[in-house]
């Protein structure tokens, strides 16, 4: 039973905020792509996927920083920061999740197949490139974005590409702003420990520019609504994504860590509100 808590807290199974900020986007991409409800084997095929997938995000980010975390107060803890999980059971329980999720995807189609395997690559590379690059949230955001496109030729019938590239860009946009949130949360040991990331890049700036960015992903959903054709029901769960949004810039003002950090594990609630107006716009008749 240790053990199997141990995996569980590697997994991050016991924190869902990383899967539902995975899976909003593919919701997104899913119902546009179905044009309403998409079929249900490729829904099922995605939450599944999306689990498994994050999971395995978590299990090679937790290998890659396993001397980091012992010296962050709020990741000492971690089961292979504290002994309580191996390095060779870690890497066997990620290759095990990778190749489930994977033989799901084969469930699927050539294309989406073909997807995957960057998306392996891609998401495989993100715990290291705090060690390369300063922004490793956007990096974040193409693995997590990889999911739109996929999920755009799982679902029967043509890709309409555009819309495809709106949704991939606002779901890189969106993680960088959720992202940066907590890396303020961790700046200051960051900079201690030496790693990189947006929020020390951004500095003085970081409320400004995810000001920016959410004007940025606003236009891209106005946009992505308009290519979609939706109606009053997507406006409407927009705006109230938008006044949630309002209030996460309002929680990071003062830079407080615990604030932001707050902020972050708020932020899959403006995707749901997405989510749930694309889904009410299709499934209400008066909406259009």
């Amino acid at each position: 039973m240790d053990k199997l808590r141990a995996y569980i807290e590697l997994t991050r199974l016991h924190k869902p905020v990383g899967i539902w900020l995975l899976m909003w986007p593919v919701g997104w991409s899913l119902w546009t792509a179905a044009e309403g409800v998409p079929p249900l084997d490729i829904l099922l095929i995605f939450a599944a996927g999306t689990v498994l997938m994050r999971s395995a995000g978590c299990v090679i980010n937790d290998f890659a920083d396993r001397r980091i975390d012992p010296h962050v107060a709020r990741t000492a803890t971690r089961p292979l920061a504290a002994g309580r999980v191996s390095v060779s059971e870690a890497l066997a329980l990620f290759a095990v999740l990778c190749l489930a999720a994977f033989l799901l995807v084969l469930q699927t189609n050539l294309p989406t197949v073909l997807l995957a395997v960057p998306a392996v690559l891609v998401a495989a590379s993100y715990p290291f490139a705090k060690r390369f690059h300063h922004l490793p949230q956007a990096h974040l955001g193409v693995a997590f974005a990889f999911g739109v496109p996929m999920a755009q030729t799982a679902v029967p019938g043509a890709v309409d590409w555009t819309l495809c590239a709106l949704l991939t860009a606002a779901t890189i946009v969106w993680a960088l702003i959720y992202d940066t949130y907590y890396a303020m949360a961790d700046r200051e040991e960051d900079l201690q420990i030496g790693v990189r990331s947006s929020a020390i890049l951004f500095g003085r700036a970081d409320r400004l520019i995810t000001a920016l960015l959410r004007l940025l992903l606003l236009g891209l959903l106005v946009a992505v609504g308009l290519r979609a054709g939706l109606g009053i029901a997507y406006w409407a769960g927009l705006g109230a994504a938008m006044v949630v949004a309002l209030r996460h810039q309002w929680m990071i003002h003062q830079r407080d860590p615990g604030r932001c950090l707050q902020a972050f594990l708020a932020s899959h609630w403006f995707g749901l509100l997405v989510l749930l107006g694309i889904v009410a716009d299709y499934a209400l008749p008066i909406s259009a």
